[in-house]
């Protein structure tokens, strides 16, 4: 079921079409994957059209700075660190949320940038990534078949089958989330939250248990050492020790959401998604002659693209072809996701398929998703040291290859859940029940994000240094 794409294109995009028949509304005459279809065509309209009107939540100038970025990333310049939650949920846009996701994503650039000695691009998966495919359409609870949550952008984690129904007032909602958060988190990074001479912004408590913990002491002393003797020496504050940036992505999933906010800007060429910086292709999401992909080889933002089982490498090419024609240097990221048994297998074939085409993609590792399991007691949990192991092997692949691992992407909170075992503290499977909450899929803690950091970092040396 659609909207009635006919009269949307006549109110809004009767001139818009480009030269190849595309427009931000082409996708929806094509099949789509992952969309449970909206009760009511006329509300979904009427919510369309209301976000197509409201204000963008960025602008086509960061979106190019971040594609800069990213293509000093391809040429092996920078490193990529893409982090946070599987599903945001609208509940959670409070500041003690935001805060702790910003904190951790900064404490672990830092670690990274010290120990690698290069930039690192921030990204969060924030501010949009409100929904989440499925394998299945539909579950089971207490003898009652209903849809199965697909995240609040779509419907509610409520167990009863209306609150399951997709409901297009959640479109503006997300819109609304989304627009607070990005004001606040902008509020923090540009008034002095990253201020690296306010050293009780970046207490060690939680480190003291961590073998890192002397390691990740000496670093932070070591910064703040740095930064008092350039303030002696110079009349100026450092702006840059106060101000940084970090991106927003979500999974480019209902293309409802993501066209309503497409639209042309003054003085430039195409058209750009103007709800999130980076936006990705999952891997459910991947026909070639899809929605999904007809929407995304129309916008100027830079594509990030799953790349795990079926472990198709022509339909990957196929896709690369279709999005970046032209081969633009920071448009395209590879996010593979293999499990950590797979890497060695699959991932050398697709690198050499991809550097044979002359893609210049930057590469990044999702160790997350190919390494979920259940628990005897059915608690979906991921295990620290496989999702180590998926890296280490990664990064391993791309030295013998030649190629450049540019970046991780990873699910994680700055809250201290209880999600994934393993990491220093050793928590194991009867811990998981201490504080469990993500609706979706379990994410590194505050603790286990940081020590990752450092084995990222420790890795990244071993390859590159």
């Amino acid at each position: 079921m659609s909207i009635d794409t006919t009269r949307a294109n006549q109110l809004r995009f009767a001139d818009a079409a480009e030269g190849n028949g595309w427009h931000p509304l082409s996708w929806n005459s094509f099949e789509i994957a992952q969309l449970p279809p909206y009760p009511n065509d006329e509300e979904l309209e009427s919510a369309y059209l209301e976000l197509k009107s409201l204000p963008p939540l960025i602008t086509s100038w960061e979106i190019e700075a971040l594609k800069e970025k990213l293509a000093l990333v391809s040429e092996g310049k920078s490193f990529l660190l893409q982090g946070g939650d599987c599903a945001e949920t609208f509940d959670a846009c409070t500041s003690p949320k935001l805060v702790n996701l910003l904190k951790v994503m900064l404490q672990m650039s830092f670690i990274l940038i010290h120990e690698m000695g290069i930039p690192v691009i921030r990204v969060g998966r924030i501010a949009g990534q409100y929904a989440k495919p499925r394998s299945s359409d539909y579950e089971e609870i207490d003898g009652k078949k209903m849809m199965n949550y697909r995240g609040d952008l779509i419907n509610s984690y409520q167990p009863n089958t209306d609150a399951r129904l997709p409901d297009p007032k959640r479109l503006v909602e997300a819109h609304h989330k989304a627009a607070l958060s990005l004001n606040f988190l902008r509020a923090l990074t540009d008034e002095g939250f990253a201020d690296l001479q306010h050293p009780e912004q970046w207490e060690l408590d939680f480190m003291q248990n961590n073998e890192f913990y002397k390691e990740y002491e000496q670093m932070v002393s070591s910064i703040n050492k740095a930064i008092s003797f350039m303030d002696t020496i110079t009349p100026n504050r450092l702006n840059t020790t106060q101000k940084i940036d970090i991106y927003t992505s979500h999974e480019a999933l209902n293309l409802f959401y993501d066209s309503a906010q497409t639209r042309r800007v003054p003085r430039k060429q195409g058209w750009f998604n103007l709800s999130s910086h980076l936006v990705w292709l999952g891997n459910r999401t991947q026909q070639i002659n899809g929605a999904h992909i007809e929407y995304l080889r129309g916008i100027q933002n830079p594509v990030g693209i799953k790349v795990g089982p079926p472990f198709d490498v022509d339909n990957l090419l196929n896709i690369l072809d279709a999005i970046n024609p032209t081969h633009e240097a920071g448009k395209i990221m590879l996010i593979s996701r293999m499990g950590h048994q797979n890497v060695a297998k699959y991932l050398p074939s697709f690198i050499r398929a991809v550097k044979q085409n002359g893609h210049p993609v930057v590469w990044s590792c999702d160790p997350m998703h190919g390494n979920t399991y259940a628990t005897g007691d059915n608690v979906k949990t991921r295990n620290f040291n496989e999702i180590l192991q998926e890296i280490r092997e990664t990064f391993s692949v791309h030295r013998s290859e030649a190629s450049y691992l540019g970046g991780v992407h990873l699910e994680l909170t700055g809250d201290n859940v209880t999600e994934c075992v393993g990491g220093a503290n050793g928590l194991n499977e009867e811990g998981l029940s201490s504080n469990y909450e993500t609706y979706c899929d379990p994410r590194l803690n505050y603790e286990q994000s940081l020590e990752m950091a450092f084995l990222v970092a420790k890795e990244w040396n071993r390859s590159y240094k």
